[in-house]
């Protein structure tokens, strides 16, 4: 009986100090947890920060209307162009087969 008793006050003791050191691990894991997640958290809001940016100046240069301007450039030098380079067509012509 002494010796069952003893065996059950060392393993009670044994309980009680293996929880004593239990809780300060779980501690330091939930600080890394902690520190895992600031770091998630601060990496989502940049991203989000820079998704928020580039929409904002996708939707600046829609309201300005830059892609038409730019195909309306487009067109007027190209008509300006072609109507050149026939003028220069032209005289190439007549200063190379003229009678």
């Amino acid at each position: 009986m002494n010796k069952l008793l003893g065996i059950t006050v060392l393993v009670a003791l044994l309980a009680v100090s293996t929880e004593c050191f239990r809780m300060p691990r779980q501690a330091v894991e939930e600080q890394e947890q902690g520190t895992l997640t600031k770091i998630t958290d601060g990496i989502r809001s940049y991203y989000d920060s820079a998704v928020n940016t580039a929409s904002g100046y996708l939707q600046n240069i829609k309201d300005m209307k830059l892609e038409e301007k730019a195909k309306t450039l487009y067109t007027d030098t190209s008509i300006v162009l072609s109507t050149y380079a026939a003028i220069a067509q032209d005289q190439l012509y007549y200063t190379f087969y003229h009678k």
